[in-house]
């Protein structure tokens, strides 16, 4: 293993690091969580057992990754986020027992390819953050959120479009296609999903 952990970092002897991946101060990765290549984990961030993380992923400072979330490639989690992992979170159980690991069935977050979550947002699981769509900072993502899509508020919404550059798309009135100004890739959108042309 070729990775760089800090030495007051916390990092399961059963987790996998790829190549060339960091791991920041006070972080801590749990047992059987497998990074891939080249992933930055940031000071104080949480990567909960069995977490499955890409290449080239970025978890910024104090950012909860909870199991069962999968990442994809060229993932970006901002600051303070947190990727939830229960539909139904109690403390204790309907008759006042305190809950253990095995009393409750964990949910997911699936961040797909090159999406970003910003600053402080919150997804609240089981949901989906489609491939190279932007959570706004301090959004609250309760359902799944289509490819390409930017999202804000609480709940979030779609409020635009967004390319692979992560600038927000502008749409042509000449043939209604979608723009990034960035990099004059263009986009098309049928039945509210939005398509590489």
């Amino acid at each position: 293993m070729n990775a760089r952990v800090q030495p007051t970092a916390q990092v399961d002897p059963t987790a996998e690091l790829g190549d060339g991946t960091t791991v920041w101060e006070l972080a801590q990765i749990r047992e059987q969580a497998r990074l891939g290549t080249g992933c930055v984990i940031g000071r104080g961030a949480y990567v909960g057992p069995g977490v499955r993380i890409g290449n080239n992923v970025k978890l910024q400072n104090h950012a909860l990754v909870y199991e069962p979330a999968e990442l994809a490639d060229g993932v970006f989690v901002g600051p303070a986020v947190v990727l939830t992992n229960d539909h139904y979170p109690r403390s204790v159980d309907p008759e006042g027992k305190l809950k253990r690991g095995g009393d409750w069935e964990p949910v997911g977050v699936v961040v797909a390819e090159g999406a970003s979550l910003g600053a402080r947002s919150v997804c609240v699981a089981p949901v989906r953050v489609g491939r190279w769509s932007l959570v706004a900072a301090g959004a609250v993502v309760t359902r799944d959120v289509p490819d390409f899509a930017l999202v804000a508020g609480v709940p979030a919404r779609r409020i635009g479009w967004v390319g692979r550059a992560g600038v927000r798309l502008e749409q042509d009135a000449a043939t209604g296609e979608w723009v990034c100004p960035q990099t004059d890739s263009r986009y098309a959108e049928r039945d509210g999903s939005l398509f590489e042309l």
